[in-house]
């Protein structure tokens, strides 16, 4: 599979660790960093990953989440929680069947911050967010231990999805959708639909909808397209 496990703002060297034995064990090598908190080269990290050094001597570093995500077209993040204008949280079944439809395209798993998990921001990057049910009295999970549920039921529809036809509504790029949302909220502040102070909620709220539609390559370019017009329609009636 051109899968990634993306795992943001890491601070324990022995959980990045024990998450890159989990990629090795369930065959997997793409191991993304966003702005790691620990030393993921260090000693404790290296003991636990075990014979899975290779792992994380590959592992790739990013500065924020849309780097790491820039090349994805489906993309699964973890979560507990998340407002009302924005995705559902799903079962880990229901989400990876999702993502898995077309293993050939890159595809990424983003894991939050142990101590708070992703950011709204970071959760509407997502096509589909993903919950493990948990028992009412304690429900948060360590960090290598949800990476490690999550890789176990994935494998166990990696055969149905290596058999399934492709997908011709395959959700676009992460680039071309972001490099969209850019060009959008520039006309916006332009022409006075948006205002400085509230243009990151509203993109917010704008960004939620293209995911739940799960816009698709030729979608963005006609936006792409649209914003283009809009803008040359508005400097040419300026006085």
């Amino acid at each position: 599979m051109s899968l990634a496990v993306v795992l943001v703002e890491p601070a324990g060297p022995l959980n990045v660790g024990s998450v890159a034995r989990l990629c090795a064990n369930f065959g997997l090598s793409q191991l993304r960093l966003v702005a790691p908190r620990c030393d993921h080269l260090g000693e404790e990290a290296r003991r636990m990953a075990v014979h899975a050094e290779a792992v994380l001597e590959q592992a790739e570093l990013f500065p924020d989440l849309r780097a790491a995500l820039a090349d994805c077209r489906r993309v699964v993040a973890t979560s507990g929680r998340m407002e009302e204008e924005a995705l559902p949280l799903s079962s880990p079944r229901e989400c990876l069947g999702w993502l898995t439809e077309t293993p050939a395209e890159p595809g990424a798993l983003v894991f939050g911050r142990e101590d708070r998990g992703l950011t709204n921001d970071e959760l509407r990057q997502a096509g589909r967010l993903l919950h493990i049910p948990t028992g009412s009295s304690y429900g948060s999970l360590n960090l290598s231990h949800a990476v490690g549920i999550c890789l176990h039921e994935l494998q166990r529809d990696d055969s149905a999805a290596a058999e399934a036809p492709s997908n011709s509504n395959e959700p676009c790029e992460r680039s071309g959708l972001e490099a969209a949302l850019g060009d959008a909220e520039d006309l916006l502040l332009e022409v006075g639909f948006l205002y400085p102070h509230t243009a990151e909620a509203r993109m917010g709220k704008l960004r939620a909808l293209l995911q739940r539609a799960a816009i698709r390559d030729e979608e963005v370019a006609l936006l792409r397209g649209m914003v283009r017009q809009l803008r040359w329609a508005a400097q040419r009636h300026c006085p």
